[in-house]
């Protein structure tokens, strides 16, 4: 597996509050959603991602089942919340779409292709969650949520996959992950520096 030096998100529950450091991933390839554009943070959690794509002027829907999390960032400018469960009970996203879907830490198999559905054409997602390999430095260690060697890669098949990593990142607990930034549909992406 290969190692990545990466030192930018904190360790522990305060990597994933509002005021965590928002993943360097994330940031990184954000400059691929349209200026302005509609993000979905997926399963946000304390909503680091939601708080710093707003900043940027992207209008953000923060969803996640932790309405104390959610409560948070219910009056910040660029940030509509909805608190939902995304893996039970009724779908609240019948037929809508997003310029991008950003999921951070977090893996739920069952619902991946209805979370895939909801990238519009053209649109970006930035995906970076555990896999197979965390189980040896902590949580999570569950078959349950660690992704498959490449199955990142496998799940996007068909859309332009601007970069995919996996290995093990040392942040400053070291940790096994994979991450994909791919666009919907077969057109060239933007290549960022």
């Amino acid at each position: 597996m290969a190692q990545f030096k990466e030192t930018l998100e904190p360790s522990g529950s305060e990597a994933h509050g509002a005021n965590g450091n928002p993943s360097a991933w994330v940031r990184r390839f954000s400059a691929l959603i349209p200026q302005g554009g509609s993000v979905l943070d997926y399963a946000c959690g304390g909503g680091r991602h939601a708080l710093w794509l707003a900043r940027q002027g992207y209008r953000v829907e923060a969803a996640d089942r932790n309405r104390e999390a959610l409560a948070a960032l219910t009056d910040v400018d660029g940030i509509s919340t909805r608190a939902v469960d995304l893996e039970a009970g009724e779908w609240p996203y019948a037929g809508q779409t997003f310029d991008a879907v950003v999921v951070s830490n977090y893996l739920f198999r069952a619902g991946f292709e209805r979370m895939l559905n909801l990238v519009s054409a053209g649109g970006v997602l930035i995906y970076e969650t555990f896999m197979v390999g965390n189980e040896q430095f902590g949580r999570p260690s569950s078959p349950e949520f660690l992704l498959m060697p490449g199955e990142l890669l496998t799940r996007c098949a068909g859309w332009q996959i601007v970069a995919f990593e996996q290995g093990i990142v040392d942040r400053p607990r070291p940790a096994a992950i994979q991450r994909i930034c791919a666009v919907r549909g077969p057109a060239l992406a933007t290549i960022l520096p």
